[in-house]
């Protein structure tokens, strides 16, 4: 059931949406060029790589490497406001219909975080990422990796289609009222770094 309504949302979606997809794209295209998209592969469902796709937010790294930049510096400020609305989450939606996300999930994160992970924690990819999150309407970026953790196990431990529909409607609140997209001092999440950081 939760596959079906994940199928139908999401081209429900996608349809009502794509001017908006489109005009996103190209607002993008003339703020950072091409490539549009951002991609990367992210473990999903038992640890399977996938390759996930979001709207560019940022400048790419500075080439010559004179420049130390963050995520901060590297974001513009088009892409601050496409990031506080989640409409760089859009293309997800293309994941979800492909099977390799759910609407509801925990997050997927980098690859190179899987080693770093617990017995407990890895309980994560028990089930397919989501585009939004137990952890997403729990605090998003300002929560710590651990908090965000326990969030995403429980979520696994209480999955339900009524928990999903909680999570969706608490995800439209947080992003109309545009809250916790940063961490405090961060453009993004701050790195993982292992159960000893």
């Amino acid at each position: 059931m939760k596959r079906i309504i994940d199928i139908f949302a999401s081209v429900l979606v996608l349809a009502v949406f794509f001017p908006v997809i489109c005009l996103v794209a190209l607002i993008v295209w003339f703020d950072l060029g091409r490539p549009v998209l951002f991609v990367q592969e992210r473990p999903g469902l038992r640890g399977r790589i996938f390759k996930l796709y979001k709207f560019r937010t940022m400048r790419e790294p500075n080439p010559d490497g004179l420049l130390d930049e963050g995520d901060a510096e590297r974001m513009t400020k088009i892409g601050r406001l496409i990031r506080s609305t989640s409409l760089d989450e859009l293309p997800q939606l293309w994941n979800v219909l492909k099977g390799e996300m759910s609407l509801v999930g925990p997050r997927p994160l980098l690859k190179e975080y899987l080693p770093l992970y617990n017995e407990r924690q890895a309980r994560r990819h028990e089930v397919r990422p989501g585009i939004t999150g137990w952890a997403q309407i729990n605090g998003r970026n300002n929560l710590s990796w651990q908090e965000k953790f326990e969030f995403d196990v429980w979520y696994v431990e209480n999955q339900s289609l009524w928990l999903d529909f909680k999570i969706l409607v608490g995800t439209f609140k947080k992003v109309l009222a545009r809250k916790d997209v940063s961490s405090d001092d961060h453009a993004t999440s701050v790195r993982f770094e292992g159960n000893d950081e």
